[in-house]
């Protein structure tokens, strides 16, 4: 089968990771890379073996022929490439999180419904090798009917020393990491139909907040609650994982520190340990985020070939987002927030 040829929007530090874990798969080739200051695109595309390098993203897409784009730009600019993608016909694939806010990220979704171009969210953090191996014991039915779950994402690693950009920000640890926390929630729990959030700020020196606790109850009357931390200091320091429990009926299951996924039934205990895959050029302290960007690239491929379904399309991460932005408004009112999905609406209006 021919490969797919794509471009990728923007060539800083994840968009190095991005590329490698393409060119792990068969039947896929990245042809050019954009970026407005050239000399970062030419640095990349020397290393990779990109061929040819642009700094307008107009041009390359007249001289280019693709299959797809892949953005990973700045947060600000990706409704304004996800419409160059829908301009040109193309499918995009986007960088989390989709949009600055929801009004935004609506705004992307319906425009490329019109015209009938698939967007797709790079929603990785759910395909993490430990995290799938817990939502298989879930699906499981061995734990019975389930009561309640805990996601912890906790520890105390300097984020903001390579990424200073991160203080500014008025809001940070929800949009940040609580995109993927929350989507990881959704992943294994379902759907939410309330939610109530407390936040704090920690770090001295920022505008955001850096501690977050977002409890919510799910359609299928489960009580979840997710904790995320740039402040807290634990026995198992383990950035970048996250570690799960669950309570069910007959029987519980964890996922803790150095990939340990316990499993708790009246049959008794089972440990085994479920690291990632290696990958040479995976960064050491981001190997366990970067090798799931393969897994989730395998999935949009598959989708872009019309093989298979991709689990996170623009439509399903707008259900993501609601609960991030849900997060803040009940944060900032103290108040328990009813939840509504919208994208059903969207989603009738698809041409």
């Amino acid at each position: 089968m021919k490969p797919m040829r794509f471009a990728i929007f923007g060539t800083g530090f994840w968009s190095r990771y991005q590329l490698a874990a393409w060119r792990e798969l068969e039947g896929v080739e990245c042809v050019a890379l954009f970026n407005r200051t050239k000399t970062k695109a030419e640095a990349l595309a020397k290393e990779f073996g990109v061929p040819t390098v642009y700094d307008d993203a107009e041009e390359l897409l007249l001289r280019e022929q693709l299959d797809f784009m892949d953005i990973i730009t700045d947060v600000g600019t990706h409704e304004k490439f996800v419409a160059l993608a829908a301009q040109h016909g193309l499918p995009a694939v986007c960088q989390k999180p989709m949009g600055p806010d929801l009004t935004t990220a609506r705004r992307m979704v319906e425009t490329c419904q019109k015209r009938g171009n698939p967007l797709f969210i790079h929603e990785n953090w759910r395909w993490q090798t430990p995290i799938r191996a817990f939502k298989e014991v879930l699906d499981s039915g061995r734990l019975g009917k389930i009561i309640r779950g805990r996601i912890d994402y906790a520890n105390s690693f300097p984020v903001f020393d390579n990424q200073p950009f991160l203080k500014d920000l008025d809001q940070f640890i929800l949009t940040d990491i609580g995109t993927h926390i929350l989507d990881t929630a959704r992943f294994l729990w379902g759907e939410a139909s309330s939610l109530y959030c407390q936040t704090q700020r920690i770090h001295s020196d920022i505008k955001g907040e850096d501690v977050a606790t977002v409890m919510m109850r799910m359609t299928n009357d489960v009580t979840v609650t997710a904790n995320m931390s740039y402040a807290s200091r634990w026995e198992f320091d383990r950035f970048p994982e996250t570690f799960l429990y669950v309570e069910g009926s007959e029987g519980g299951a964890s996922l803790g520190a150095d990939y340990s996924l316990r499993v708790f039934t009246e049959d008794g205990k089972e440990e085994r340990r479920v690291p990632p895959p290696h990958y040479d050029w995976a960064h050491p302290e981001y190997e366990l985020i970067h090798s799931s960007i393969v897994d989730c690239n395998r999935n949009l491929l598959s989708a872009l070939r019309g093989e298979g379904v991709a689990e996170t399309t623009g439509e399903d991460n707008l259900k993501t987002l609601e609960l991030v932005f849900a997060a803040y408004d009940s944060a900032g009112r103290n108040e328990v927030i009813n939840l509504k999905t919208t994208t059903e609406t969207l989603s009738s209006r698809r041409t």
